[in-house]
């Protein structure tokens, strides 16, 4: 199978629309602005009309009742984006009254499907079948406390941890143990559920700031993850776990950028930066042997992102996220977001894909490489603006300024927990060489001119060594089959991308 020739392209593309083609649609809960590329998916699937349960009305173009039927509903508004994703599965099973009877009165046989983020489950809401939850099995890999057993089960190297009691009695010396010149991290586990975004995430250096942490997490987990803190780019690598195999994409860097008080806030993500060739390939080596233990254990089914560091000595893994997680999405949107959306939903709703690892791969990854995309976001916990609010900016390489016919789009939003916030690359801007850079001026920018309260921040340094060795998990040097046909890969993205080279960086497009 070619997914190069178009024609194969587009019939496959009909036989993946099948998992939705003539059903109605019961999409939520989420921001309006949120659902508009779903509603586009779901029309060129062949879905009927669909039904639209949203929460606010999210920043951006908003959705028309020509394009789907529209009822909002009261969410109690959250702190935090962990707290707003775990009750997302509540929320969709509680619904108001006045809700489901208009959800009835769009589908009173209760045949529509309910399509839901995958923090949902894959109970029926109503009677209705779910579309896009998540067994709890594979739910349960999120915890970061259980995820270096993982690593180890798969032969990865890791930095060293040890997962402790939350206790006053948690001595200094755990900490002191690890600390490798940076301080420590400390992580939660999943005791109540999903956490992330680095919002229980402590990075601990002094004793005050041990006594902090252990205050902010008593009460909030039973046991936590401590590690060195990894000095290096924050990044992750990904893959879709398909019936005969896993293919495995490319590296991702993560805008997580360091803010006073040593916080983590976690930003956007960007393909433009690429790691060592080296490295690279030993990090989507780890993607088809995480693929296949996670296939072995749980039966699992679908995308799936590994985030880590890349340090001095290479990348070291931190976490694992079992679903389509947003560096899978920041890199189908550069592609065929459609495409990626609709395999991941036969895949996880159990129906056959008709693609192999292989032939998917070696679709995807030339486009992925030859398509580039930076995309800086923020989430400011108080609201900054009363209805959605667009300017031009301009990036200097440094910081962005207010610019009427600037290189950029500033786009600021309500969100369920503040404001959103990201920048948009107009077509013909060079792509910046990382995003954690662009990410972290766009968080000054907020604060200086809508006082968005972020404090002081920085984007995390490049620190790898390059021109020597890469982890090879104890391999030979030597190329093997798949690493012969990475090789391949890149050098095709790379003449790829080099057509689309303005300035010397890759452009929006």
């Amino acid at each position: 199978m070619d997914l190069t020739d178009p024609t194969t392209l587009e019939q496959w593309r009909r036989h993946l629309s099948g998992v939705v083609a003539g059903r109605k649609v019961i999409c939520g809960v989420m921001p309006l602005a949120g659902m508009n590329d779903l509603v586009r998916l779901l029309a060129d699937a062949g879905a009927r009309k669909p039904l639209l349960a949203y929460s606010s009305p999210g920043a951006g173009p908003t959705i028309t009742e020509d394009d789907a039927v529209l009822v909002q509903v009261d969410v109690a508004p959250h702190r935090t984006m962990t707290e707003e994703l775990r009750a997302h599965d509540q929320v969709l099973r509680s619904l108001p009254q006045t809700v489901r009877r208009q959800i009835d009165d769009y589908d009173p046989e209760h045949e529509a499907l309910w399509f839901v983020g995958p923090f949902a489950g894959t109970e029926p809401v109503d009677g209705r079948a779910v579309l896009g939850g998540r067994e709890p099995a594979w739910v349960a890999l999120e915890d970061k406390t259980v995820v270096d057993d993982l690593w180890d089960a798969v032969g990865q190297p890791r930095s060293p941890s040890q997962v402790v009691e939350v206790s006053p009695a948690l001595p200094g010396e755990t900490s002191d143990r690890f600390d490798r010149g940076h301080g420590v991290v400390w992580v939660a586990d999943a005791r109540d559920g999903f956490n992330g975004g680095g919002e229980f995430t402590r990075w601990v250096r002094t004793r005050e700031e041990r006594a902090r942490a252990l205050a902010f997490f008593a009460g909030r987990a039973d046991r936590v993850r401590v590690m060195p803190f990894l000095e290096g780019v924050p990044c992750s690598i990904h893959g879709f776990v398909l019936p005969d195999g896993t293919a495995a994409l490319r590296p991702v860097e993560l805008a997580i950028m360091r803010g006073a008080g040593r916080r983590f806030l976690l930003g956007g993500q960007g393909t433009s930066w690429d790691p060592p060739e080296e490295d690279r390939i030993a990090m989507r080596h780890l993607v088809r042997r995480t693929g296949a233990l996670l296939r072995d254990r749980v039966g699992y089914r679908g995308g799936f992102g590994i985030d880590g560091v890349l340090t001095a000595d290479g990348f070291r893994p931190t976490e694992l996220n079992p679903r389509f997680s947003g560096g899978l999405a920041v890199q189908a949107r550069a592609v065929d977001a459609a495409l990626f959306h609709l395999l991941q939903l036969n895949l996880v709703a159990g129906r056959h894909p008709e693609v192999t690892a292989d032939a998917f791969e070696a679709w995807a990854l030339p486009a992925l490489d030859a398509h580039r995309t930076v995309q800086a976001r923020a989430l400011a916990p108080q609201q900054l603006v009363e209805d959605s609010l667009e300017v031009g900016v301009q990036w200097d390489g440094h910081r962005l300024r207010p610019h009427a016919e600037g290189n950029m789009r500033l786009v600021v939003g309500r969100s369920p927990v503040g404001a959103f916030a990201k920048v948009d690359i107009l077509e013909g801007t060079p792509l910046p060489g990382r995003v954690g850079p662009l990410n972290a001026a766009l968080v000054r920018f907020l604060d200086e001119e809508l006082d968005a309260g972020f404090g002081p921040v920085e984007p995390a340094p490049d620190v790898r060594r390059r021109g020597g060795p890469a982890d090879h998990d104890g391999r030979s040097t030597e190329r093997s089959h798949d690493e012969q046909r990475d090789h391949d890969h890149r050098e095709v993205g790379h003449d790829l991308a080099d057509a689309d080279l303005f300035g010397g960086q890759p452009t929006a497009r």
